[in-house]
């Protein structure tokens, strides 16, 4: 493990989800910082404004597809453009969704950059295993 205590955000629309994953994060040691957001447009903002603070950005993201404003593909392809190039810090993408279609999962390995698709609910050994990643 690289990081003795972890920024994981999460960006998913379900504040019930947000707050399950958030404890099964703290539960799981080391103490990691862990940050929402509702949609993948708050996500955006919220990693362009600390672009200049790579302290401040997260080491990993737990990505939902649907939701409203700015949807888990739209996320992913504003990053790649307005993120990625600028991003000194190694960022691990997982998607998390309820999705079961092949071609979500399929899609989700187009992306370089994404390191897994989970299915959700989370588990601690999901969790274990993002944690593994890092």
């Amino acid at each position: 493990m690289l990081y003795k205590n972890p920024h994981f955000l999460i960006i998913d629309d379900d504040e019930i989800n947000n707050f399950i994953a958030q404890m099964l994060i703290n539960k799981m040691p080391p103490f990691a910082n862990v940050s929402t957001c509702l949609n993948g447009q708050i996500g955006i903002n919220f990693l362009i404004s600390n672009l200049a603070q790579p302290q401040n950005l997260p080491d990993i993201i737990l990505l939902d597809i649907n939701m409203p404003v700015m949807n888990g593909w739209q996320f992913l392809e504003e990053y790649q453009k307005t993120i990625l190039p600028f991003l000194n810090k190694k960022i691990i993408i997982n998607i998390v969704s309820s999705s079961v279609s092949d071609t979500d999962i399929t899609k989700s390995k187009s992306y370089s950059f994404v390191n897994k698709f989970i299915s959700k609910p989370l588990t601690t050994q999901i969790v274990d295993a993002i944690f593994a990643d890092i």
